[in-house]
């Protein structure tokens, strides 16, 4: 048995949980979101809770017991509170802004690079620098926030990029003219 597995899942006040054989539904303030199950895995509703339980004891699946029950808790946690990644742009005349359902980047490169916001995420630009990827499914913020850092990974030569607010970088000495 996985020790993250055993942990139950309290379900806050709005939050409401519909648990089938393959999925479990999670409806709360902020949306909705269908979380599929690994095979061999089930929940089941108690008093307010939600607690994961593998049909038989097997080794191979206390692996995804941890897993499973990881994913239903960020669910639970993404309709109540959601997620954000911030990004932070690093570089003289690189800026970003959103224009309808899109973001448009200057990054230093001869064209701009625009980027579709996908459904269920929302991005705000501020100063022209300072990117916010906020939405309900945690996979898909991170996955986002990848994608738009992955434009213009930060140079370690001259810092200069996309990279994550509070993102430590390690500083390359150049070649020294000799």
């Amino acid at each position: 048995m996985s020790r993250i597995g055993k942990k139950p899942i309290s379900l806050p006040k709005g939050v409401s949980a519909n648990v089938e054989p393959t999925a479990v539904e999670i409806q709360g303030p902020k949306g909705k979101l269908r979380q599929a199950l690994p095979p061999g895995i089930v929940f089941e509703k108690k008093d307010g809770q939600l607690v994961a339980r593998t049909v038989r004891d097997d080794e191979e699946l206390s692996k995804f017991h941890g897993l499973a029950r990881s994913l239903v808790a960020n669910a639970v946690k993404g309709v109540t509170e959601g997620f954000r990644k911030d990004l932070d742009i690093v570089g003289i005349g690189y800026r970003a802004e959103v224009k309808g359902r899109q973001v448009v980047f200057a990054l230093g490169y001869s064209h701009p690079i625009v980027v579709d916001i996908p459904q269920g995420i929302e991005i705000a630009v501020d100063k022209q620098t300072h990117i916010t990827v906020t939405g309900i499914d945690r996979q898909l913020v991170g996955q986002v926030a990848a994608n738009i850092r992955g434009l213009r990974e930060p140079d370690p030569y001259k810092q200069k990029g996309v990279r994550y607010t509070g993102e430590h970088l390690k500083k390359k000495v150049g070649k020294t003219g000799a």
